[in-house]
């Protein structure tokens, strides 16, 4: 049964559009910058299949592209703020795009808090405070947080401005070290691509599931999403149908490349006595860079950490907040009516932008007296991802090969079922890949986190679901000839004008 909206509730719940394209890229790019990137799979990727870790990101990249490409034609179907929860609601229906929607607001939620923490640890270098105990890293993660969250509660303009700075700060950062590194500072030629080191789990056969190239591909899974979150601000930007597919395919594209060439970099210009470099085990980028590039590069260089993790912090903050607006404006969640009310000026969610505010000093207080908690959150995420993907992906392809799909501006034409149908094969592998439980810590909390996390999460969502099923405002699926994101884009921009 389909539940009509009145206008005039949508009429109060209507964003404002004031990105362009650059800050949809921007923002996109930011989500999991290339720093942030680099540094968090760097060192685990390395140590499990050496040098030669690098073909991974190839893997991964062409993976990810097929899935940018149905996001691409998503988005230019329904740009709606929401993505991932609005996609997967309009080709399967409500439950299906719920259970979407759910998962991705606590992946999201959850790399918030973790990329706070991380961003912490810099900042806790800058300032003097080397080695920082749990309490005081997640005393400055929650300054973080606040001044974080006040920049989103400014209004979209200090945002956009915020972001493209810190994008222009990355890429002159992560491409200028790289190329000092390759012109300066190069050990090694190209064949130590091929070195696949002292692996972990060597014993087992390099490419087998328990072996470490697909070990390190679970790692290098992290390092390219994000280009998704466009979609996620699909209401607050200027021609939707135009911009958001070129910021989804360009964003994933030029983050692969900077990542590329960065880790290429550190990976030549790093000496041949790297184990004996102080703190080489537990950093190797920043090892390799201090060591070539001396001790007076520490402090600009964690500042350009600090600057990625910031920036990604909030970007990830935008997009839960908008996911969790988008689903209380369905009347999806609990308290919705609260949560869908935006702030007269800026027109800002501002119930959900505090609502995530929320959740992580919660994970942030949890984190510093549970031991493993904050391992915990980092090894579920990558697999939080891609189960969020999993499922607009596979309704794509249900959609497409049931011959039911509708086209948007933007189309791949008669390529469409094979990109779907690649797309969904690469999706379910790498979750696979990122859940199986390989022995690693030593902890089986740790080593079934994916799984555990998951579990929790579908028994908390049920229970919600249950209770807020029954009102929800479902939209017609697939099967009706209906293009409703075109009348609410419409509508919108009319009244932008």
């Amino acid at each position: 049964m389909t539940v009509p909206s009145t206008q005039p509730e949508r009429a109060a719940t209507t964003l404002k559009r004031e990105f362009s394209f650059g800050a949809a890229f921007a923002f996109a790019f930011a989500f999991i910058s290339p720093i942030v990137a680099l540094y968090g799979i760097f060192g685990l990727a390395i140590s499990a299949a050496g040098p030669s870790f690098w073909w991974g990101f190839l893997v991964v990249f062409a993976g990810q592209f097929f899935v940018a490409l149905v996001f691409a034609m998503l988005v230019s179907r329904w740009p709606l703020e929401g993505s991932i929860y609005q996609w997967t609601n309009r080709m399967l229906g409500a439950g299906f795009g719920w259970f979407a929607g759910w998962f991705y607001i606590w992946t999201l939620t959850i790399a918030m808090a973790t990329v706070a923490l991380g961003a912490a640890g810099f900042i806790a270098n800058i300032i003097g405070m080397h080695g920082a105990s749990g309490t005081q890293i997640a005393l400055i993660a929650f300054i973080v947080l606040i001044l974080g969250t006040l920049i989103n509660l400014a209004g979209r303009a200090v945002l956009q401005a915020f972001m493209l700075a810190s994008i222009v700060a990355e890429i002159v950062g992560s491409i200028g070290l790289g190329v000092w590194l390759l012109v300066a500072h190069r050990e090694h030629d190209f064949s130590v691509l091929f070195d696949g080191g002292r692996s972990v789990g060597a014993e087992e056969g390099f490419f087998s599931l328990g072996g470490p190239f697909l070990l390190a591909v679970v790692f290098i899974g992290f390092s390219f999403v994000g280009f998704e979150s466009a979609g996620s601000i699909a209401e607050e930007v200027h021609e939707p149908r135009k911009n958001l597919p070129r910021a989804v395919l360009f964003s994933l594209a030029f983050i692969a490349f900077v990542v590329m060439f960065s880790s290429l970099a550190v990976i030549l210009a790093t000496p041949e006595n790297a184990a004996d470099l102080p703190g080489y085990d537990s950093d190797p980028v920043y090892a390799v860079l201090t060591a070539q590039l001396g001790s007076a590069i520490a402090l600009p260089l964690q500042a350009l950490f600090a600057i990625g993790f910031v920036a990604s912090f909030l970007a990830l903050q935008t997009s839960a907040s908008r996911l969790i607006w988008a689903k209380a404006r369905d009347r999806a969640l609990p308290f919705s009516v609260s949560l869908s009310r935006l702030s007269r000026k800026q027109r800002q969610p501002v119930g959900p932008i505090l609502i995530t505010t929320v959740i992580g000093t919660a994970l942030f207080l949890l984190s510093n007296v549970a031991e493993n908690l904050y391992t915990l959150m980092v090894n579920y995420t990558s697999g939080g991802f891609y189960l969020s993907f999993l499922f607009p992906v596979a309704a794509f392809a249900v959609t497409v090969l049931r011959r039911r799909w509708k086209a948007g501006a933007f189309t791949i034409g008669a390529w469409t079922p094979i990109v779907a149908v690649v797309a969904l094969t690469w999706v379910t592998l790498e979750l696979i890949n990122i859940a199986w439980p390989r022995e690693i810590t030593g902890n089986a909390w740790l080593d079934w986190s994916v799984v555990v996390g998951t579990g929790v999460l579908t028994v908390a969502g049920a229970a919600i679901y249950a209770r807020v099923r029954s009102r929800i405002e479902t939209v017609p699926t697939e099967t009706i000839d209906l293009d409703d994101a075109a009348e609410t884009t419409t509508a919108s921009d009319r009244e932008q004008r």
